[in-house]
């Protein structure tokens, strides 16, 4: 289930998987409905290209996508990417149906969507939006 023993973290921390370390500072992750809807009314406002990883903690697949997401977040410094756990914000991201679910971000507007892992894929379309 990915549960580090501690309940109280949330986000990447709350995953209890080892993840690598960011180095441009362009990741982050939501650990409330409250946290994601500020989030994404900062990239509606942006123009960087921002990447959101829509995941669960008790998705296997998430978790061997989730050290390649952020592995890649280092490879594209200029793209934020996001986090965000389905369980810690229920309400913003009912309409996922499929977990993971990346949601990629232009000038404040969704331009694309994946489902499913696949680290060459994931790369591709960072690539793509970079």
């Amino acid at each position: 289930m990915g549960d580090s023993g501690d309940s109280s973290k949330k986000g990447l921390e709350g995953t209890g998987l080892a993840l690598p370390p960011n180095k441009h500072g362009n990741l982050i992750s939501a650990s409330s409905d409250e946290n994601l809807n500020d989030i994404l009314l900062r990239i509606k406002s942006s123009k960087t290209p921002t990447v959101i990883n829509y995941g669960a903690s008790w998705c296997g697949v998430c978790g061997q996508i989730l050290p390649a997401f952020c592995k890649l977040s280092n490879q594209f410094p200029k793209l934020s990417f996001v986090y965000a756990d389905i369980d810690e914000c229920p309400e913003t991201t009912q309409h996922i149906r499929y977990t993971p679910t990346f949601h990629f971000y232009r000038d404040g507007e969704r331009v694309d969507e994946m489902f499913g892992a696949g680290e060459e894929r994931l790369h591709d379309r960072l690539w793509l939006h970079s």
